[in-house]
């Protein structure tokens, strides 16, 4: 049996210049980082004394006789990946719901994966975890999403990502002096809305604007750097307004990104005292998070009373193994 443990993330800038419609020929740059809430993966071989050969628990319970049979895209085309023809117990379960803003289902197919190879007892890297998650995310489920999400679950942490125009991937680690590092964490809000959507749709609304959204792109690219700098040698304030300001400029890439009632809290949360936001993933609900300094946290959790908090810190450990046994 195995289990695995798999981060799910916060990007706070460059949302959109990971997608290879714009990053190829171009380039582009995301900073986000991991969080302490996990979606996790247990899986095993299916003794044979079954009518069906394999079972599949999420939110819904597939029994199936053959992989084509799995409703599940992610697992499906997880098993149709590796290659596995052995009957398969498989459970996923998450801290948070999904198609919500926080990578969830590229986490998932990253935790899938990382435990399937572990079963066939395969060590695979958190590079190759990653470029596995991409084809399969992208090219077998055939989702219009982005390359960030499965890149910072297999990896974890709070990095730079860039995607360079030829396609490669290189991750920088931000490191920040401890004591700054933890100010910057306690500015940081999030909260649910409450409305989920589904991250390819609004991708797709996205990726049809490309040709008339140079200027925005090109802009959201280079405020990677520009909020790195201010992590390191700005006034970590500064983080705050930077956000508001991508806000608005991903607010113009398509009109499925916000809607009146995410404006009205995003408006309240700044009436409020927060310096900036943003909705998180794609855009259209889920979480919102906020940078508020310390005196105003209070006005704004009040103003925002409606919302459920959710509490979070930083995880640095990437997609792991954290059970095996092989009797099992």
């Amino acid at each position: 049996m195995v289990i695995t443990r798999t981060p799910y993330r916060i990007s706070f800038f460059g949302g959109g210049t990971d997608l290879p419609e714009w990053f190829l020929g171009r380039g582009g740059s995301v900073l986000s980082t991991t969080i302490n809430k996990y979606c996790y993966v247990t899986c095993r071989y299916l003794p044979p004394f079954f009518e069906h050969r394999s079972r599949i628990v999420y939110s819904k319970t597939e029994l199936i006789t053959s992989v084509d049979q799995i409703i599940n895209p992610v697992v499906r085309e997880s098993i149709k990946f590796i290659g596995i023809d052995r009957g398969l117990e498989i459970h996923h379960d998450g801290d948070l719901p999904a198609r919500a803003g926080l990578g969830t289902s590229s986490s998932f197919i990253v935790g899938m994966l990382n435990a399937l190879y572990t079963l066939i007892g395969k060590a695979v890297s958190k590079e190759y975890l990653a470029s596995a998650a991409i084809k399969v995310e992208r090219e077998m489920i055939r989702d219009a999403v982005g390359c960030q999400d499965q890149t910072a679950a297999a990896y974890g942490g709070f990095n730079r990502i860039d995607f360079s125009c030829d396609g490669e991937r290189n991750i920088f680690p931000i490191v920040l002096p401890a004591d700054r590092f933890q100010l910057f964490k306690k500015n940081l809000l999030l909260f649910f809305t409450g409305f989920v959507r589904t991250a390819s749709d609004v991708e797709k609304d996205k990726i049809k604007s490309f040709g008339d959204r140079d200027r925005e792109l090109s802009i959201m690219h280079s405020l990677v750097k520009e909020a790195e700098n201010i992590l390191f040698h700005g006034e970590l304030d500064d983080f705050g307004r930077l956000l508001h300001e991508t806000w608005l400029l991903k607010r113009s890439l398509s009109d499925k990104v916000s809607t009146g009632a995410i404006d009205q809290i995003y408006s309240r949360a700044l009436d409020s005292g927060a310096l900036g936001g943003k909705l998180l993933g794609a855009g259209g609900g889920g979480f919102m998070l906020f940078y508020v300094p310390l005196a105003n946290q209070e006005a704004v959790r009040k103003s925002l009373a409606g919302l459920l908090e959710v509490p979070f810190d930083f995880d640095q450990t990437g997609s792991q193994v954290i059970f095996y046994d092989n009797n099992c």
